[in-house]
């Protein structure tokens, strides 16, 4: 069976750049998750790259890791209306090196 990630990218409000950090930081892997990786790709802004043992581990997880969100969601600059203030993908891993 495929390994399964997702990605979510989020902005930062630049006041709550260190608490969102150390809240994320702290948050132990969800059920399932074998690795979850905070990238900083421009300043405050961050894409999440989760990476699942199955889809499955991923769908059972998303009541907690929306609640997780939902202690995030004051630091979060809006992305845009149709996203909010994630953006988020994923799928399986079709290629792995």
């Amino acid at each position: 069976m495929a390994k399964f990630v997702n990605i979510v990218k989020v902005k930062v409000k630049p006041k709550h750049r260190e608490e969102y950090l150390k809240l994320c930081d702290e948050e132990p892997k969800f059920d399932g998750m074998i690795s979850a990786k905070y990238v900083e790709i421009a300043p405050n802004t961050f894409t999440f790259i989760g990476e699942w043992k199955t889809q499955e581990d991923i769908v059972e997880s998303r009541p907690r890791m929306i609640s997780f969100l939902d202690k995030l969601r004051h630091m979060l600059e809006e992305i845009s209306p149709e996203s909010g203030v994630t953006e988020p993908a994923s799928g399986s891993v079709i290629i792995e090196k």
